[in-house]
């Protein structure tokens, strides 16, 4: 399904394949690692492709003019007594924002996950993307509640000194083993003397089979 607003002049329809990839590379320029340091790290083509195989009625895109405007992905959660709409995605490009894009993917796929039995939607940003909050709320969402991301630094941690330490002792006794000259096999004394008598018997032998009968 699809609708067309000829006042905005924007077109939603279902995400297809040709879609993938320019949905991603708009999502890398939204989700950039100095301004959403969070949606940076978990934005990738999985994420896309992931939803396209799983969920295409909730994948939605917006065209305007022939151009990819923005998208929306979301899923539906089923539990034991709720159904829950998650929209997990939302972009739209600098191009075309403060146009309704978003407005018009919110609604529709709000629309689709009622008809699908959600009864409650979810959604979640960076806490500090504030225009995302500002929509967010206008369009009906509340009751926020923050999650709290914590982080290390794996290289200041006492077993990546041991593996590291480890990895540079692998790496010189590999080197060494490479420069030791290779010691040649010494022949058996048995096979050396065979070498040394075999030319006498040889002549023996061939002294003996010229000599006349």
């Amino acid at each position: 399904m699809s609708s067309f607003d000829e006042t905005e002049a924007i077109y939603v329809r279902e995400l297809g394949i040709d879609d993938i990839a320019p949905i991603y590379h708009l999502g890398e320029g939204l989700f950039t690692s100095d301004l959403y340091p969070y949606l940076y790290r978990t934005w990738d083509e999985w994420e896309v492709i992931g939803l396209y195989n799983t969920d295409p009625e909730y994948c939605l895109v917006a065209e305007t003019d022939g151009e990819l405007a923005g998208f929306i992905l979301g899923t539906i959660i089923t539990k034991a007594s709720w159904t829950y709409g998650y929209i997990l995605w939302l972009g739209v490009s600098p191009k075309y924002q403060r146009r309704g894009v978003a407005d018009k993917l919110v609604d529709k796929v709000v629309a689709r996950m009622i008809e699908d039995g959600a009864r409650f939607m979810l959604v979640d940003t960076d806490p500090t993307n504030t225009s995302a909050l500002k929509f967010f709320n206008r369009k009906g969402f509340g009751n926020i509640r923050q999650h709290i991301f914590l982080s290390m630094n794996l290289s200041k941690h006492e077993y990546y000194g041991r593996l590291i330490d480890y990895e540079h002792q692998k790496a010189e006794r590999a080197g060494y083993k490479r420069s030791r000259p290779a010691i040649r096999a010494r022949k058996p004394d048995s096979v050396a003397n065979e070498v040394v008598l075999n030319p006498l018997v040889n002549e023996s032998q061939t002294t003996e089979d010229q000599s006349p009968i």
